[in-house]
């Protein structure tokens, strides 16, 4: 296969070719272009003191604050992108350090400048401020974002006691902290023997690849180790999720919400009956997962499953490297049903540096895409040459198509996308670089290997977050009901979810009650759901667009140009996917058993 002029050694910065770095030039041509937009804004906050006292006295005169500040956010975004890419492509350089820093407060700044704007939009008529969006042509390009303010209307305190909770926020995050500082920096596990017979440090990192060893014994013992340790803490974890519990409910009541659930889910202005029918139609569909886990204590050769065994990969070992420039051109020809506008994006991204691709000394580990309104999306990574590295390329330039198409649809005030529906399109390239990959393979080792990697995904994205989000979701109930959160309560819980969820085949386990006490989503307040919806939306997706043609793509675009000009449940209905209804999920629940047919296929023929 052929090879790209990758270096061979974890070069400097400076000595990584130009042609493998992204180019941030085209974002500021100097540190002190950057340094003169910083300035330009630190002046023009001072503006927002004169507009405060008569913001509300004309609509163009609310124009005009509004303006103003989607003026000195998008100077502010661009800034801080720079910065934090700066410091991201070489972290041991402290200019870029302070630079990122300096652009941050500036941030805060201004956030704390323009504070007064959504409580005086409030506290107007709501009736008239209706009639000024209407009949003003300069207000009327914040009619969506008006109408959201307005729906939490009803939710907003008064300005005293808004900013009386907003103070005691460091007092509210204290369950976080605490199990943030404990999980992270206090709680020692240990040292354990991996399956070489060498004596190495356990933490979180070290344990997501320790327990996918080959080895079962190295699996169990790695497993047994991990959660010995989280038992000798477990109710001090059990202090602290319960205390976050209290503190969203409490928080939900004081905002006149029926539940936790609910005020999470109306800032994206999702009800709830989303999550319920993500929770019911997985629920149903167990019986796949179950299947699933029966195939894997057969591939393994196993009498019966445990819970150590769970994330150990069916893969089979191979020899094949894929190099940068290889998955360069399986990108474009797995991406091709998108369309000519969409090869057009990936080509301008590949030609034009986007995307920074190698490892440095000093760099920033992962990889993610990011950009600001008015530059290009650019994507960093670690470019290893093996298959999971073209997934993730395949992935960030979902992420970075959809921010290019919403941009350029799209004013600054609409110009990005919630959380809600920013894994989708990714998530949507991943399902079809699968589907092309697996067109193509007809080798039995390779064809496992990949449909093991997608059921892997769903299992982890689709079953495990959407069991997250049930357990979730019973707790808090449980707290408004006046139940003790107590270790027991939580542990027998877990557990019932637990065996419910992987079903018969796998053995009674002692330890797997206590895996709520580390996982650190259930402090996010109602987010997991969200990685299952987007995964389940994404899979339908892929499919329509592989079978239906040009008019799902172009259904599939009015999502990708979208940003927030609406309600995410509307942008995709349009994009063809009622997330109000339980099709997407059938949809996507049958694509799953499809895999599940071919890989228990796969594993016949080669046993």
């Amino acid at each position: 296969m052929t090879q790209t002029n990758k270096p061979n050694t974890i070069l400097s910065r400076e000595e990584v070719p130009l042609e493998f770095t992204w180019d941030l030039t085209s974002v500021y041509t100097s540190d002190e272009e950057m340094e003169k937009d910083l300035s330009h804004v630190k002046d023009q906050i001072k503006t927002f003191e004169e507009l405060h006292t008569d913001m509300t006295s004309s609509p163009e005169q609310l124009a005009r604050i509004l303006d103003l500040q989607a003026e000195l956010l998008q100077v502010i975004e661009r800034a801080y992108v720079y910065s934090s890419m700066k410091f991201d492509q070489d972290t041991t350089n402290p200019t870029y350090q302070s630079l990122r820093q300096r652009a941050l407060d500036t941030y805060i700044a201004l956030s704390s400048a323009t504070s007064f704007i959504n409580p005086e939009i409030l506290n107007m008529d709501a009736d008239q401020l209706t009639q000024w969006v209407e009949e003003s042509k300069e207000l009327n390009r914040y009619k969506q974002l008006i109408d959201q303010l307005l729906k939490q209307k009803n939710h907003v305190l008064s300005s005293e006691m808004e900013s009386m909770l907003a103070e005691a926020e460091g007092i509210f995050g204290g369950a976080s902290q605490t199990f943030g500082a404990l999980m992270n920096a206090d709680l020692d596990f240990g040292e354990v023997e991996n399956e070489e017979g060498e004596m190495v440090p356990l933490t979180h990192g070290s344990y997501g690849t320790l327990i996918q060893s080959k080895d079962r014994a190295t699996r169990e013992r790695v497993y047994q180790q991990l959660y010995r340790h989280i038992k000798g803490v477990i109710n001090t974890l059990a202090q602290t999720i319960g205390t976050q519990v209290k503190k969203q409910n409490y928080l939900a009541k004081m905002h006149h919400y029926q539940s936790a659930r609910e005020a999470s889910l109306s800032k994206n202005d999702i009800t709830e009956e989303v999550y319920d029918i993500l929770v019911q139609q997985v629920n149903e569909h167990l019986p796949l997962l179950h299947r699933y886990i029966a195939l894997r204590k057969k591939a393994l050769g196993l009498e019966k499953v445990r819970m150590s065994d769970m994330y150990v990969s069916l893969d089979k070992a191979t020899d094949d490297k894929l190099s940068f420039e290889e998955a360069r051109s399986i990108t474009l020809k797995a991406l091709e049903p998108l369309g000519d506008d969409y090869q057009a994006i990936l080509n301008e991204g590949f030609n034009n540096r986007w995307i920074d691709v190698y490892e440095n000394k000093g760099k920033r580990s992962g990889a993610y895409s990011s950009g600001a309104y008015d530059t290009n999306p650019f994507i960093l990574l670690n470019w290893q040459d093996d298959l999971m590295n073209l997934f993730t390329l395949v992935h960030e330039f979902g992420h970075s198509a959809h921010s290019y198409y919403t941009r350029n649809n799209q004013p600054f005030i609409y110009g990005d996308y919630s959380i809600f529906l920013a894994e989708i399109a990714s998530t949507t390239n991943e399902n079809l670089l699968t589907e092309y990959l697996l067109e193509k393979e007809t080798d039995p080792v390779k064809r496992l290997n990949l449909l093991n990697n997608y059921i892997d995904r769903f299992k982890s994205t689709i079953f495990r977050q959407t069991q997250f989000a049930e357990f979730e979701q019973l707790i808090h109930e449980a707290d408004q009901k006046g139940e003790a959160l107590t270790v027991d309560h939580l542990s027998k819980l877990y557990a019932d979810i637990n065996k419910r969820y992987y079903g018969p085949d796998v053995e009674e386990d002692a330890m797997i009650q206590y895996e709520w006490a580390r996982i650190p989503h259930f402090y996010y307040n109602f987010y997991v759901y969200q990685y299952a919806t987007g995964m389940a939306a994404a899979t339908t997706l892929a499919s329509h667009i592989l079978n239906d043609g040009e008019e799902a793509v172009e259904r599939y675009k009015t999502y990708l140009k979208a940003g927030r000009s609406d309600y995410p449940i509307e942008i995709m209905k349009r994009a063809g996917v009622d997330m109000t209804t339980k099709d997407y999920l059938v949809e996507a629940f049958a694509v799953f058993e499809k895999r599940l047919n071919e890989l228990e296929e796969v594993i016949n023929e080669l046993s």
